[in-house]
């Protein structure tokens, strides 16, 4: 297994309100996926808050477990939304939703956003 790693694989993702960006890099013993949209991210559980709240920034956070750890960015779709930072919150996105609510409410932002 440890020498098709480590790995990084992007690929687009299409939702009711747009499309993003999916993201899964892996190397030995470790792995994190995200899914990128034009205002934020909704990832997995090796994101910190401090920083993307201090900046501002809209992040979503699921986490996995060690068995069954999030390791493609479709992963994050049915997981269950840990916490967010206040800009997350503010597009409507709270603890106890799905990745894919998350994702849907951070492109609808990003349209509303685009007309401003």
């Amino acid at each position: 297994m440890g020498q098709n790693l480590p790995r990084s694989i992007t690929s687009a993702l299409q939702f009711d309100n747009g499309s993003a960006i999916g993201i899964s890099n892996r190397w030995i013993n470790g792995q994190y996926c995200s899914i990128l949209t034009p205002v934020g991210i909704v990832g997995c559980g090796i994101y910190d808050m401090k920083v993307p709240a201090e900046f501002n920034q809209a992040l979503a956070v699921a986490q996995g477990t060690p068995e069954v750890p999030l390791v493609d960015p479709e992963d994050l779709l049915d997981a269950e939304i840990v916490r967010c930072t206040p800009r997350a919150e503010s597009m409507g996105i709270c603890p106890g939703m799905s990745g894919r609510e998350a994702v849907e409410l951070m492109l609808l932002a990003s349209r509303e956003e685009s007309v401003e």
